[in-house]
């Protein structure tokens, strides 16, 4: 059974925060050693399917997924094919994912400033979990905190935990990435897409590399912001914000 390293929390510059293209992400992706890439562009697809469709031709798996903006926090939607509609409820959002044949991961959870789900939409209602998996170890945050803390929510939980870079530019591509075991062809082009996310809804996943450094987050987060501000003040469609400003963590 082959084991694949994916970063499956990357964005390319169809996010309003991104910056790089799907193939310059693809190829530095082969070149460090990567088996796959998810690209996850803000309540975007299209950029995702055309990373899927051309990861093979870098040896790479392709799956394709997008973090949503749901009214209680961001949601990634792994292996699904559509965008889910944004400004839904968490649960409502997480069982869409599910029945489009995707499996629902909590990014940077209990994190308000990065748009992170509080705790309480996360808990179990009649023995069910609204969500699949939970990001454990998110590259870009700043202490170790929110990760520890999301580590023990999902042990607690007993779901299974991704790593991720949530890069937004390139050099930040695979500091921390998933380990996951799957079936089928040792050649990482070959792999469905399917398995994998039947792998990750499975827990047969594991966490490794490491935090990005910290100037480089900052870098990020000032970037981001500003980009976020210009995309809210320049689009024509409404922004739907994840919660409040003012709410505070939970």
């Amino acid at each position: 059974m082959p084991t694949l390293r994916l970063d499956p929390h990357v964005h390319s510059d169809a996010s309003y925060d991104g910056h790089e293209p799907v193939e310059l992400l693809l190829e530095h992706a082969a070149d460090i050693g990567l088996d796959g890439v998810v690209v996850t562009d803000h309540d975007e697809i299209d950029a995702s399917l055309r990373a899927a469709r051309l990861a093979p031709d870098y040896g790479l798996v392709g799956v394709p997924g997008v973090e949503v903006s749901t009214k209680h926090g961001h949601l990634l939607a792994v292996g699904v094919t559509e965008c889910p509609a944004p400004g839904r409820g968490y649960r409502e959002t997480a069982a869409a994912v599910r029945e489009a044949g995707g499996v629902a991961i909590a990014p940077h959870p209990f994190q308000r400033s990065r748009h992170g789900v509080r705790r309480r939409h996360l808990t179990p209602r009649d023995g069910e979990h609204p969500i699949d998996a939970v990001e454990i170890y998110n590259s870009m945050l700043f202490t170790g905190y929110r990760n520890r803390r999301a580590r023990r929510f999902a042990r607690s939980q007993g779901l299974p935990g991704i790593g991720s870079s949530d890069a937004h530019y390139l050099m930040n591509v695979g500091r921390a990435y998933t380990t996951v075991d799957v079936p089928g062809p040792d050649a990482p082009a070959s792999v469905d897409y399917r398995d994998v996310v039947a792998a990750i809804r499975g827990g047969a996943t594991g966490v490794a590399g490491g935090r990005t450094p910290v100037r480089r987050s900052a870098s990020q987060y000032a970037r981001g912001a500003l980009r976020k501000g210009v995309f809210a003040a320049t689009s024509r469609a409404p922004f739907v914000p994840a919660y409040p400003v003012s709410m505070r963590d939970g």
